[in-house]
């Protein structure tokens, strides 16, 4: 069996039985093609069945000298789970990956926006277009809610349940939740939806989704990226952001102001909470804010 026969197999697993999402599958993807090239620069002629630990740790090293130790973790990860999918299918008895280990990454904080930063950017959209009506509601509902990119961009009409004042959410792995939304975040996507995008033309299949682009398409995440940068340009905000900065300032904020980390937990869609607490990273001078104003023994 060759690698590109064995790794349409591996995408279709992916995609069918573990419900991963095509960006998910798009870098567990890369990362075989990457494996190949290497084999291929190196007149290096093995199959996935065949390989050596020796092989992909020569593989490994030639990495190192590449990228850091992060996205060598990733790729690393990756292969594991195309190898074990190997001996899941019975075409391999071992894993060449079994005694190969990650690179120490140690946890990354993620980057943060504080409210006055918020509400910088969203001041800053140009309302007098039927794009700025759009990206308000875009950005109201990607920090008021928490989501990740793909989850706004793929946000339907039919998810929308204002009355009971949720929305609901398609997550990794095709996985569903309910969301709180704030009034104030309904107001602004009722805006666009009832006064801008009944305007939009809307293209055959995009009939239900919610935030579309002048063709009456879904948005893509690149276009979500470009507008958030430019924003950060116009206000001449100095920090790298993304779309999901907002959703890290969404946690880090109800954590500030006292929410539960299991709620937090329940509304970014996390499976462990483990990985909750790596988003919802506190700094020093809140945890002291917090200790100076709640310890019992303060006032003696």
């Amino acid at each position: 069996m060759n690698w590109k026969s064995i790794l349409k197999s591996f995408q279709s697993y992916l995609k069918i039985e573990r419900g991963l999402s095509q960006n998910t599958i798009d870098n567990y993807t890369f990362d075989i093609e990457r494996l190949c090239q290497f084999l291929e620069s190196h007149s290096i002629s093995v199959a996935p069945t065949t390989i050596t630990e020796e092989t992909l740790q020569q593989f490994i090293y030639s990495l190192s000298k590449e990228v850091n130790a992060r996205s060598q973790a990733r790729i690393i990860s990756g292969l594991k789970s195309f190898f074990s999918y190997l001996i899941f299918e019975e075409y391999r008895k071992d894993s060449p990956m079994e005694l190969i280990e990650t690179p120490k990454i140690g946890r990354k904080l993620p980057d943060t926006l504080s409210i006055e930063d918020i509400d910088q950017l969203i001041a800053a959209i140009d309302l007098s277009s039927n794009e700025g009506e759009r990206n308000r509601a875009m950005l109201e509902t990607l920090y008021g809610c928490g989501l990740r990119v793909s989850e706004l961009t793929t946000l339907k009409i039919s998810d929308l349940f204002f009355e009971e004042g949720f929305i609901k959410i398609t997550g990794k792995g095709n996985k569903q939740r309910f969301v709180p939304i704030s009034e104030a975040t309904q107001k602004f996507i009722n805006l666009y939806k009832d006064h801008v995008r009944i305007h939009n033309p809307i293209l055959k299949g995009h009939e239900d989704t919610l935030f579309l682009n002048r063709r009456g398409r879904q948005l893509t995440r690149a276009m979500i990226f470009t507008i958030i940068k430019d924003l950060a340009v116009k206000i001449d905000l100095n920090k790298n952001i993304s779309p999901h900065t907002f959703r890290h300032s969404f946690a880090t904020h109800l954590l500030e102001n006292g929410a539960d980390l299991r709620a937090i937990q329940m509304m970014l869609g996390h499976e462990s909470i483990t990985t909750t607490e790596i988003y919802v990273h506190l700094d020093r001078k809140h945890l002291s804010e917090i200790m100076n104003s709640f310890h019992p023994r303060n006032d003696i």
